[in-house]
């Protein structure tokens, strides 16, 4: 059973609420018009939630990942697009915190607390996705700053971020070793705001390219030192993964709980459907999986938060086997309401299409498994 002290007993409890109350009523209208939800946005700065794992020197709440995680979870158990926007902004911020010097930090953190800027993260390119090592978006030294060239995809938060922590090579030929982050401001000249994807799921979401033509950004920009943005990438994908997990984790068990309440109401054959074996094995067979991704799920939080040495393939396996139950369980959701739950009516088919994406991004869960395998092997 998962141990939570009372703070964050009543951090989860009010921010399942505010889910509840404020989310829920506007999730099928923002899937529907695709628009990045500004209300929600307010909402979240006004409960302080962008300020998440800011240290306090700087106005933030410095949340341990469990506390993070179940935030996140009880967003997604209404809609899965305003938990994608807080789970990329913190995905934004952990190479920002990990990497930055006081200066920026200064700088950047006190505008996302006080005026609740959100923070992008910019790596996927059109030949560069799960090889990410391969990307090539160039950045070339320039008198006291550098030249950024190229183009980066499926840009999260595009269009809404005032900030994105981009990763661009010194040298293609350098592979990892070339890989430096550096923080991109909206209104960097050279940098625009390109197509915005038209989407399966998570359509409230914006989803957008990142087009750098000539970008400058000065030395101060670059977040540590040349050639290191490889190991913040690393280091803060295995944070954001653990955070897809609990966003899946949530999705699946909101999605869990809408069917089960229609199989109560929905009467067939002259009594109500949730009496019937073949749902009440479906029903099962979801809640075991949603159970044992919630253990994995937060193991892997606490050992993020112990700085654990085998964090990583935790992470992969948390957002592995919790994105494919969450596939699993809300097609499966669908699937329990026949019909109606193909209908837009219900939510439960909007999260079967968010939750598709889960199994792509942040690493595909084939790269996953690559992790895990390649983990476990190199500690024989």
């Amino acid at each position: 059973m998962l141990e939570l002290t009372e703070e964050q007993r009543l951090l989860r409890e009010s921010v399942g609420r505010l889910a509840r109350e404020k989310i829920a009523p506007r999730a099928a209208e923002m899937d529907a018009s695709q628009e990045f939800p500004e209300d929600i946005h307010r909402l979240f700065v006004e409960q302080g939630l962008l300020k998440l794992k800011i240290p306090h020197a700087y106005g933030g709440v410095p949340a341990d990942a469990v506390t993070c995680c179940l935030v996140t979870e009880e967003i997604a158990r209404v809609d899965g697009s305003c938990s994608l926007m807080l789970v990329n902004h913190l995905a934004g911020l952990a190479p920002l915190i990990a990497g930055s010097t006081e200066e920026q930090r200064s700088r950047f953190l006190p505008t996302i607390v006080e005026e609740g800027h959100i923070v992008g993260f910019a790596l996927s390119e059109p030949e560069a996705g799960s090889d990410a090592a391969s990307l090539q978006t160039r950045a070339r030294k320039d008198g006291k700053g550098y030249r950024l060239t190229g183009t980066k995809c499926f840009i999260t938060n595009g269009g809404a971020a005032k900030v994105f922590v981009l990763f661009a090579t010194l040298d293609p030929a350098l592979k990892k070793r070339g890989i430096t982050a550096y923080l991109v401001e909206e209104e960097n000249p050279g940098a625009h705001i390109g197509k915005k994807e038209d989407k399966m799921g998570m359509r409230a979401s914006p989803t957008t390219e990142l087009i750098l033509e000539d970008a400058f950004v000065p030395e101060e920009a670059r977040i540590g030192g040349e050639g290191e943005g490889w190991g913040l990438l690393i280091e803060g994908l295995s944070e954001t993964r653990i955070l897809i997990a609990a966003l899946s984790l949530g999705l699946a068990d909101g999605a869990t709980e809408v069917a089960a309440r229609y199989t109560v109401e929905r009467s067939q054959f002259g009594k109500a459907i949730s009496t019937f074996q073949g749902i009440q094995f479906m029903l099962a067979d979801m809640l075991m999986g949603i159970e044992t991704a919630r253990s994995l799920v937060y193991r892997a939080a606490r050992m993020q938060d112990q700085d654990h040495p085998s964090v990583r393939r935790y992470a992969s396996m948390a957002k592995c086997y919790a994105s494919d139950m969450a596939m699993r369980v809300t097609t499966d959701a669908v699937q329990m309401m026949g019909g109606y739950g193909y209908m837009k009516d219900y939510p439960v088919e909007r999260m079967m299409r968010d939750a598709k994406v889960l199994q792509i991004f942040e690493g595909t869960n084939q790269i996953q498994r690559m992790i895990i395998a390649r983990d476990y092997l190199a500690g024989l």
